[in-house]
């Protein structure tokens, strides 16, 4: 499938065979150069801790073609360092930051056909992964690990513009008191994938998660942080362990306070408290920002802004994100890196 085949309009998130992807093994105390491959199928010890026991870490970023042609990666240093800390947690070798951003790079020139060009919303996903590979059978760090990056041409997120979605909370936890919900980890998600299913049987979105010890705070949204904007012009996001610290959601916080003004508040989200709030929103990278129409607790929809129209707080944070992603807003110093 060539760059030019594809009908960028139709493009959803799925997985499209892209031409080359980065591996590099890390064997005997140290990561190998590393090569670009054809090869998308991964070739791994059967008793590889990835498989029996999810020591494996993985990252998402986008790269955006701009107006001029040239091509932004958004804040790369960033996935790299959540990608350390998650190796830390799990007892794998850091990827360092150079060599992190550079395979991205190079992905990203190999595959600059599958970009989906300017002006359609679309972009070029990114997916860097670390799992423990090698011969092991008992419960311990790998022998050895593979770190790769492929890449997959992605479209707009939302065909027909933004609009609300409605999402339930959920009486399963994502993650435990001082586990693992902070690390970017596959069990996290492998675990939300029946809660999630369920939301969307009833017809939401998806489904929200509260904290495991009380359960009276809000903490996720699906694979997704959880922001929300008070009368008082407050951007509200909660503050937790648990809480994977997103690229967007950091982002959205820093753009929050210097280009809107608003004062910036981590704390406790109580979900019997969601009347202090006029709009409420999901961010990660896949969306940018989901806006939240209501949000269904004890048999009762809560409705925030509107549940057909997005609140103008939320647009303009949408919009000076993603006008930095493509290069027609000025961005903060060191957020794009040219590829």
């Amino acid at each position: 499938m060539s760059g030019a085949g594809i009908n960028w309009d139709n493009l959803g998130f799925d997985y499209i065979k892209t031409d080359l992807r980065f591996l590099s093994v890390w064997r005997d105390g140290a990561w190998q150069e590393g090569t670009l491959t054809e090869d998308n199928v991964l070739h791994i010890a059967e008793g590889s801790t990835a498989i029996h026991y999810g020591q494996q870490c993985f990252e998402g970023l986008k790269a955006y073609r701009c107006k001029d042609g040239s091509i932004n990666l958004f804040r790369p240093d960033q996935n790299a360092a959540r990608m350390q800390r998650s190796c830390s947690r799990l007892l794998m070798p850091h990827v360092p930051t150079e060599m992190f951003i550079e395979a991205c790079k190079q992905v990203v020139r190999a595959n600059e056909k599958f970009i989906p060009p300017y002006g359609t919303g679309g972009a070029l996903y990114l997916r860097p992964f670390v799992i423990g590979v090698g011969d092991n059978i008992g419960v311990r760090t790998a022998p050895e690990f593979i770190f790769s990056v492929f890449a997959v041409p992605v479209g707009a997120y939302f065909k027909g513009g933004l609009k609300p979605h409605n999402f339930s909370i959920s009486t399963y936890d994502r993650a435990a008191p001082q586990g693992t919900g902070a690390a970017k980890v596959g069990g996290n998600y492998a675990a939300s994938l029946l809660p999630g299913a369920d939301a969307k049987q009833h017809n939401f979105a998806d489904c929200i998660y509260l904290d495991p010890l009380t359960h009276s705070k809000i903490e996720e949204v699906g694979s997704a942080n959880f922001f929300a904007i008070t009368e008082h012009n407050e951007f509200v996001t909660p503050k937790s362990p648990s809480v994977l610290p997103g690229i967007t959601r950091l982002s959205l916080m820093e753009l929050a306070e210097s280009r809107l003004g608003l004062k910036v508040v981590e704390g406790d989200v109580f979900v019997d408290q969601l009347d202090q709030f006029k709009e409420a929103g999901a961010c990660g990278t896949a969306a940018v920002i989901s806006p939240i129409g209501g949000i269904q607790y004890n048999d009762k929809l809560h409705v925030f802004h509107s549940l057909e129209s997005v609140g103008p707080v939320t647009v303009k944070l949408y919009n000076e994100l993603t006008g930095i992603q493509f290069g027609d807003v000025e961005a903060p110093a060191g957020w794009i890196v040219k590829a």
